[in-house]
């Protein structure tokens, strides 16, 4: 505990009687009318500092003028709160680190952080952040609030944490200090008001001066939990008077567009192409809206802002869309309930961690843990419990929103959790049930993936805080079960073009029956329709045979009687829906139905899911072309959305929009074709129909290759150790070199169940250049593309590029003479790895059997790819 120390003192020894001295650790919190009360408080404690050879820091950040000059002995700091909250932070803490124990601090009024933070609440976690780490070092820090400017969501946590906390009033030219709070020390006059003459603080006590003062200043007691005191619910009080002016036909259009802006950036982004966007498209109503849909405070984050700009824009843009969209009925958690959710539940210190590319894992397990365990203030429990209530018991979706998430150049995909609450049961089950999936999406901020990804993007250092997007789940119930007729991902740009027929500009569609989970997050060896919309009924399968066999089998519902998410195999669900307007997604097998007949066979489900009259007979492609071709008019760049369609009739439906962000893909460049005659032995790999990513030239270094003959004889067990095996190998650093590595592979890469591939992280392969998926392993499989799915972002946030090779096919052809010949380095490289040489050959190339170098040449356009060995020149490049 820190001791009273006699070389300690605020500068005037008056003072330090009313208080029974001054303890090293002190944090002095002086709540004023105006900032020059400050001022005459500030002086002698600087005077005193400099003159005894404290270390004296002041934090200049205040809209107001300088309170310290920079001199000797005096170190003036000047800090931009609209950096944001974590920068504004980590410099304020780092200061404090390199200055040491034992130092001086003034800070500038803390009231002004709200004008660039919008928010009480992150002031209170300021504070509550930074005082702990003052007094453990036995620091003394000055700090100014402006009375009635606050919140409790500020003043509560400031109060509760500092040790001295102090009224200042000015009344006839005197200046007077009332103290509220000093912590571990007593005098039976302490609490009183005392009048500043000269040297002297006099304790005032005669209740006629005393009450002549007190009450010319407005107290706060009674209205401690009155929200509108904060800068946030005043802003849009103000708002909100501008609009109900503007219907009146008021000249307020310059405070309109100025409160706009403001709005904006309190609720939307601080981003500033965002911005460009939102103040577009984006009224003072439409942040009104956001508001009363919001718990917390803060801002919504990025997927939040992907859905209403999304819709902003297409209503803007043609009116048809105001009845073509499905009401948009959904909730915002803002990124500050996160934010004192870690503080409170004492998670922060870890996340500053994560701020370092040398310590940002340390600690999350256990920081990840201790979120699933936390709890809630209680103003946040009862706005949960109220829109619960709002919600009934339809069922919800919680998901991630965070800051940097759905922006451009970060998609973020996958790397934080969403999770359905079917809502079902009593109402105390369907709270936790929400409390839970909440926390689930807090502790994945944690998440190794999650960090991983903002590492290798060189971002951990940004601003990243979690906000949360709670929608309806578009749908309708059938029986038992709940999901939509239709649920889909759409690109504005078709990477995926099988024949020189297709326009990749016209962008595609992949399509499935049910929840979209099952076109967003492929997890076993189903399939989804993937349709080009400049050519939607063009298809990779060349008979209906195929088509069977590569439709969707499975669908994702809501089972609410379970209360869970589960799968059901499509002949279930059929029988299942009586509503269901099969003839709409599902065609009938007519060979199938014939050779029943004529086998006698009964109770055969002949419907295949293919989407034919939807796609043939709706204007359902030319609506989907029209969204995604205005989104990336507007937001000029290619985007990616999620959508929800439920059918009101035969041709009519609603669409729901439930995602939309920008979406990183280039125009295939044009390349130069390949030599016209490659001589076989020369020839490594030849594929076709299945090339994803950019066109390329270059120069191969390293082959990894999975022996599929030997990976398929594995026990299950042993194929995730070839998985771990894979990650070391392409994490390997030789020399400082980096190599071009194509990782050839049964299956798929990044399965989950090893029976269907080789079951990697994105972590264990990211640094490959090529990725390459052979159905080789057994029959049947082949490997849908990752069209939508969050492996696929990946693939393309990291430029890799990815192809499929189908041995059986006349115009694919996999070189095993080459492979078996070459020697295997996986030995060398991994001593410990020897076991599984047979398994996992490592090539380089050149080497001393090979003097060549191994060339890529991948047109995307033309869904064509060879590698081949060329002449060594020297040149690691091309």
């Amino acid at each position: 505990m820190a001791a009273i120390d006699a070389q300690v003192s605020t500068g005037l020894v008056g003072l330090d009687r009313v208080f029974r001295g001054i303890m090293a650790g002190d944090n002095i919190v002086w709540q004023v009318d105006s900032i020059e009360d400050y001022r005459p408080l500030v002086e002698p404690f600087c005077r005193y500092a400099v003159e005894k050879g404290r270390k004296l820091v002041y934090f200049h950040f205040g809209r107001h003028a300088a309170l310290v000059l920079e001199g000797p002995g005096v170190e003036v700091r000047v800090l931009d709160p609209g950096e944001g909250f974590e920068p504004f932070l980590a410099a304020i803490h780092q200061t404090i680190e390199q200055t040491g124990r034992g130092a001086y601090y003034v800070f500038d009024g803390l009231s002004d952080l709200v004008a660039d933070w919008y928010s009480d609440e992150m002031l209170g976690n300021f504070f509550m952040l930074t005082c702990p780490y003052l007094y453990d070092l036995e620091t003394v820090a000055y700090f100014a609030l402006l009375r009635g400017q606050h919140s409790f969501h500020a003043t509560g946590p400031i109060l509760d944490t500092t040790q001295l906390f102090n009224d200042v009033y000015r009344h006839q030219g005197e200046l007077y200090v009332r103290p509220l709070k000093v912590q571990q020390r007593y005098s039976p006059t302490m609490y009183q008001l005392h009048v500043w003459r000269g040297e002297e603080f006099t304790p005032v006590t005669d209740s006629i001066t005393i009450s002549q003062i007190l009450t010319i200043f407005p107290w706060s007691g009674l209205k401690a939990n009155d929200p509108r005191l904060d800068i946030w619910n005043r802003t849009f009080l103000e708002a909100e008077e501008v609009v109900a002016a503007e219907r009146d036909h008021a000249h307020v259009a310059d405070l309109a567009r100025d409160l706009l802006q403001h709005t904006l950036r309190m609720t939307v982004s601080r981003d500033e192409r965002v911005m460009r966007l939102a103040e577009q498209y984006l009224t003072l109503s439409d942040v009104l809206a956001i508001k009363q849909r919001m718990i917390g405070t803060g801002l919504i984050g990025g997927k939040t802002v992907g859905v209403l700009l999304a819709r902003a824009i297409l209503k803007r843009t043609h009116s048809r869309w105001n009845e073509l969209l499905e009401i948009h009925d959904s909730f915002f958690i803002g990124s500050d309930v996160f934010y004192s959710y870690l503080v409170r539940n004492g998670c922060w210190w870890v996340r500053e961690k994560q701020k370092h590319p040398a310590t940002f894992l340390d600690g999350a397990e256990t920081a990840r843990r201790r979120i699933l365990r936390g709890d809630f203030p209680d103003h946040i429990l009862k706005s949960f419990s109220d829109m619960l209530d709002y919600f009934g018991q339809s069922p919800i979706i919680v998901r991630s929103s965070s800051l940097l998430e759905d922006n451009f150049g970060n998609a973020f995909a996958g790397k934080y959790d969403s999770v359905f609450c079917v809502n079902q049961g009593p109402r105390e089950k369907r709270l936790e049930d929400l409390l839970s999936a909440v926390r689930t999406i807090y502790a994945s901020t944690m998440s190794e993936r999650a960090l991983m990804y903002r590492a290798r993007r060189g971002i951990l250092d940004r601003d990243e805080q979690m906000g949360l997007l709670v929608q309806r789940v578009s749908g309708s119930q059938q029986g038992h079960l709940f999901y939509p007729h239709i649920a889909g991902v759409g690109l504005s740009f078709n990477p995926y073009v099988w024949s020189e027929q297709i326009d990749p500009a016209a962008g595609m569609v992949r399509l499935v029956l049910g929840l979209g989970t099952r076109a967003v997050d492929r997890s076993d060896d189903d399939y989804t329709r993937v349709v080009s919309l400049s050519d939607p009924e063009r298809r990779p399968e060349s008979h209906f045979e195929s088509v069977r066999q590569y439709a969707q089998k499975r669908i994702d519902v809501l089972d609410l009687e379970d209360n869970q998410l589960t799968t059901r195999q499509f002949a279930d669900i059929a029988q299942l829906s009586q509503n269901l307007p099969l003839a709409m997604v599902a065609s009938m097998d007519d060979e199938l139905e014939q050779r029943a007949r004529e086998r006698g066979t009964k109770d055969v489900f002949p419907w295949v899911l293919t989407f034919e009259y939807l796609l043939r007979n709706t204007p359902f492609v030319a609506d989907m072309r029209d969204m995604l071709k205005t989104l990336q008019q507007a937001y000029d760049y290619p985007v990616d959305v999620e959508f929800t369609a439920n059918f009101i009739d035969d041709l009519h439906y609603r669409i729901d929009l439930v995602q939309c962000r920008p979406f990183q893909v280039r125009e295939a460049g044009t390349i130069p074709n390949p030599p016209a005659h490659i001589p076989p032995e020369r020839l490594v790999m030849e594929a076709h129909g299945a090339v994803i990513g950019h066109s390329r030239i270059g120069i191969i270094d390293r082959l990894v290759y999975v022996v599929p003959d030997v990976y398929s004889q594995l026990p299950l067990n042993d194929r995730h150790k070839i998985a771990r095996l894979v990650g070391q190998i392409t994490r390997l650093r030789e020399s400082g070199s980096t190599k071009t590595m194509l990782l050839i592979g049964p299956g798929r890469w990044g399965t989950t169940s090893p029976e269907l591939g080789v079951p990697v992280q994105f972590t264990e392969i990211n640094n490959a250049a090529v990725l390459c998926e052979m159905v080789a392993m057994h029959d049947g499989l082949v490997p849908d593309v990752s069209l939508g799915t969050h492996f696929f972002s990946d693939l393309v946030e990291t430029d890799i590029l990815y192809l499929a090779i189908f041995p059986q096919r006349q115009d694919n052809q996999l070189n095993e003479v080459f492979f078996d010949q070459q020697p295997n380095r996986l030995a060398e490289l991994l001593p410990n790895a020897a076991e599984w040489a047979d398994c996992v050959r490592v090539i380089d190339l050149p080497n001393d059997q090979c003097q060549a170098v191994l060339r890529l040449n991948a047109n995307t356009l033309k869904q064509n790819v060879f590698c081949y060995l060329d002449a060594f020149s020297g040149i690691s490049g091309s």
